[in-house]
C-alpha cells in the first residue's frame, strides 16, 4: 500500500473516532455503509482476488467491532460475527474449500446435540435463540472461517493488508477512548479493571483488541522498508495504543499482545538474511526503549495502579490471593458440571443458568476451553481437540506462514481469558491456517 493511502486512511480513522464521539449514531451509519461496501466489494471481485478480499473484509469487521458495541453501532450484539460468517459464505460461493478442511465441518456438526440437549432441559419458554446465539456465535465463526483458510493461500504483501485492515480501526477505538476519558488519573483509583478508561465498555474485550493492534503495529514496523520517519510514526501509534491498552488495567489483552510478538520477532529474525537482522536489532532496540517509556508514562498516569495490577497486589499494596480475578473458581465449576453431565453436557447456553441456580452467581464464562466441556460433554471435548491439534499438524507439513504461532497463541490464549465473546480469536484463528508466499517484492 502506497505511504499516501495509508495516512489518508489513518486520517479517516481519526476523524470518525472524533465524529462518533460528538454524534454517537453516526457509529450504526458507518456500520450500515461498511456492511454494504465490503459485501459488494466481495461479490463484484474476481475470483483471483476473491480470498484477499474476503479476509481483508473480515479483518476490517473484527477490528471494529468493539468501536461499534461500545458506541450502540451494531443492529445486533453478535452482528460482526454474523458479518464475517456471511462474507466467508460470499467468498465460499465462487471459490470451495479444500478436502481437509472437513475436519472443521465434523468440529461444527459436535455442537449440534448440545442444542437440543439445551432445548429439552430448558423448555420453550427460554429464551433458546438469545443463548445458542452468544454461546455457538463465536465458534461457528471460527469454524466456518478455519474452513475458509484452511490451505489458502496469500502473498506476504497481501497479509501485510489484512493484518493493516485490522489495524485502522483500532486506530479510532485509540483515538475515541482518549477522548472519552483524556485523564486516566481522574478515573483510576484502584487495581480493579476500569470501565471508564475503557470508554465505558468491558475492559477485557478493550485490552484484547488492543492488544491484537499492538501486534499489527509491531509486525508493521519490524517488517517495513520505509524510511526511518514513517517507522518512528508506526512507533508512536504504537505507544499511543499500548498507554490505553494499559490503561484498562486489564492484563489478559496485554500479556498476549506481548507474547505474540516475542514469537513473531524469533521467527523473522531466524528467517531473514543478516543484513536483516542486523536492522532487526536496532530496531528492537528502539522498540523497547519505546515500551519501557510507555510503561514509565502509564504507571505515573494510573498513580502507580498499573504496577500494583501486574504485581497482583491490590490498591495498598496487598498481594492478592487469587491471581485469576475469579476464574479459577469458573473454570472449576465448569469441568465439575462436566463430570455431573459427561457424555452430551448441560447444554448450550446453561453454564451461566446453571450457576446462578446452584451458587447465586450470575457470571458469564471466561473460558472456552471449560465452556465447551460443560456444555456439550464429550462432544466437547473432541470439538475442542480438532481445534488444538489440527493448527499443528498442518504446521509440521507447511511452515510457510510467519505469523503461525503468533496467531495460534493468541486464539489459545485470548479463549482462556475472556473466551470468544468477540469475533477475534475466531478469525486470528484462521488466518494461522494460511499459506503465505514469499514472491512478492513490493
Amino acid at each position: 500500500m502506497k505511504l499516501q493511502l495509508y495516512y489518508k486512511l489513518l486520517m479517516v480513522h481519526v476523524v470518525l473516532a472524533f465524529g462518533v464521539y460528538i454524534f454517537r449514531p453516526l457509529a450504526l451509519a458507518y456500520f450500515l455503509f461498511i456492511t454494504v461496501f465490503f459485501g459488494y466489494k466481495i461479490f463484484m471481485v474476481s475470483k483471483k482476488y476473491k480470498t484477499f478480499y474476503v479476509l481483508l473484509a473480515c479483518a476490517y469487521m473484527v477490528g471494529i467491532e468493539v468501536f461499534l458495541r461500545m458506541n450502540g453501532g451494531t443492529i445486533a450484539y453478535e452482528a460482526i460475527k454474523y458479518l464475517v460468517i456471511v462474507f466467508i459464505i460470499l467468498g465460499l460461493i465462487s471459490n470451495s474449500f479444500s478436502n481437509k478442511a472437513l475436519i472443521y465441518v465434523l468440529y461444527i456438526l459436535l455442537l449440534i446435540p448440545g442444542i437440543f440437549v439445551a432445548v429439552t432441559d430448558m423448555g420453550f419458554q427460554t429464551d433458546i435463540r438469545r443463548a445458542v446465539a452468544f454461546n455457538l456465535s463465536g465458534p461457528v465463526c471460527l469454524g466456518v472461517t478455519a474452513i475458509y483458510c484452511f490451505k489458502r493461500s496469500l502473498s506476504l504483501n497481501q497479509i501485510k493488508i489484512v493484518l493493516l485492515a485490522l489495524l485502522l480501526p483500532l486506530v479510532s477505538t485509540t483515538v475515541y477512548l482518549f477522548l472519552y476519558t483524556p485523564n486516566l488519573q481522574e478515573v483510576i483509583t484502584s487495581t480493579s479493571s476500569n470501565f471508564q478508561a475503557s470508554g465505558g465498555f468491558g475492559p477485557n474485550q478493550v485490552a484484547t483488541v488492543l492488544g491484537l493492534g499492538l501486534f499489527a503495529v509491531t509486525a508493521r514496523f519490524f517488517m517495513s522498508r520505509e524510511t526511518r520517519y514513517h517507522k518512528l510514526f508506526d512507533l508512536f501509534i504504537l505507544g499511543a495504543m499500548g498507554f490505553r491498552a494499559l490503561g484498562t488495567l486489564s492484563r489478559g489483552g496485554v500479556i498476549t499482545a506481548v507474547i505474540m510478538i516475542l514469537f513473531f520477532v524469533a521467527v523473522y529474525y531466524v528467517k531473514v538474511n543478516l543484513k536483516t537482522k542486523f536492522k532487526i536489532k536496532f530496531s528492537l532496540i528502539v522498540f523497547l526503549l519505546i515500551v519501557l517509556s510507555v510503561w514509565l508514562i502509564s504507571s505515573i498516569q494510573t498513580s502507580g495502579f498499573l504496577d500494583k495490577r501486574y504485581a497482583n497486589q491490590d490498591a495498598a499494596g496487598r498481594e492478592k490471593e487469587d491471581l485469576t480475578t475469579g476464574r479459577v473458581d469458573l473454570l472449576a465449576f465448569e469441568l465439575g458440571e462436566f463430570m455431573k453431565n459427561p457424555f452430551l453436557g448441560i447444554g448450550v447456553g446453561k453454564v451461566k443458568e446453571v450457576r446462578l441456580n446452584e451458587t447465586g452467581v450470575e457470571a458469564a464464562s471466561h473460558n472456552e476451553m471449560s465452556r465447551i466441556i460443560a456444555e456439550h460433554g464429550l462432544l466437547g471435548v473432541f470439538a475442542f481437540l480438532i481445534l488444538l491439534l489440527t493448527p499443528l499438524v498442518f504446521r509440521i507439513t507447511n511452515k510457510s506462514n510467519l505469523f503461525f504461532y503468533s496467531f495460534y497463541l493468541f486464539w489459545l490464549l485470548t479463549i482462556n481469558h475472556s473466551a470468544m465473546r468477540i469475533a477475534a480469536p475466531a478469525f486470528i484463528y484462521g488466518l494461522c491456517l494460511l499459506n503465505i508466499s514469499y514472491d512478492d517484492r513490493r
